[in-house]
């Protein structure tokens, strides 16, 4: 099958604009692809890293690869990816069904919230600091104390935090959408100084830029 029996699957492409690229043909791949319960969700990214991120996301995994394949047909250079999947984390039994729904089927992009970034992260597993070797209710009071510090941000952010173990090169994606772009560097600096990040977690590359509508983002890019 190529749907999970749970959630739905998640794709950043991270892309840059080449020579040649076809703007209507990035137009139709992402028509094609955002349809039903699949969204595309377009970012035009800041800095060398990527020009655009396309984050799919949608039950059908074969949907997901013909958006990366109708991508680079239009001449757009797939320079990073991640690849993962909404899920119920073990920590979250106790958590309203309406809020377990939308982590597994979110509704994407948020509204009002045009600042965004990506990163991926693990937990440590080095000696004196391996988090799978922390009893259970240790774990659970230390991502109880995480989320209590995510919720100072209701209102200025919305996370999708999706599981990539065997997956991808970290077991967890991190999408972070604000109304401000400060709002994303005051949310993940205030963060990093509870326990379980700050003594746990490992980060990869960071990726910012803007949600915006296609042919916005593709404007902005120098296609049109």
């Amino acid at each position: 099958m190529s749907s999970p029996s749970e959630g739905w699957g998640v794709l950043h492409l991270f892309c840059k604009a080449r020579p040649g690229a076809e703007a209507e043909a990035v137009r139709i791949a992402v028509k094609a692809a955002a349809d039903g319960d699949h969204q595309v969700v377009v970012a035009a990214m800041l800095g060398h890293k990527a020009d655009l991120c396309f984050l799919g996301v949608g039950p059908d995994l074969w949907r997901l690869r013909a958006l990366q394949t109708d991508l680079q047909l239009a001449g757009l250079e797939v320079v990073d990816s991640y690849v993962s999947l909404t899920e119920l984390s073990e920590y979250s039994a106790n958590v309203p069904d309406k809020q377990k729904q939308a982590r597994l089927y979110p509704q994407l992009p948020p509204e009002g919230m045009t600042a965004f970034c990506f990163y991926p992260m693990s937990k440590r597993r080095v000696p004196e600091q391996n988090w799978y070797t922390q009893p259970y209710d240790d774990r659970l009071a230390m991502m109880y104390e995480h989320g209590t510090s995510g919720r100072k941000f209701s209102g200025r952010i919305v996370q999708l935090v999706t599981g990539s173990t065997g997956l991808d090169d970290y077991e967890w994606g991190v999408t972070l959408f604000g109304v401000h772009p400060d709002d994303l560097k005051d949310c993940v600096y205030t963060m990093r100084f509870d326990r379980a990040s700050a003594d746990y977690a490992e980060f990869g590359p960071f990726y910012a830029g803007m949600v915006a509508d296609l042919d916005d983002a593709l404007r902005r890019v120098g296609l049109h």
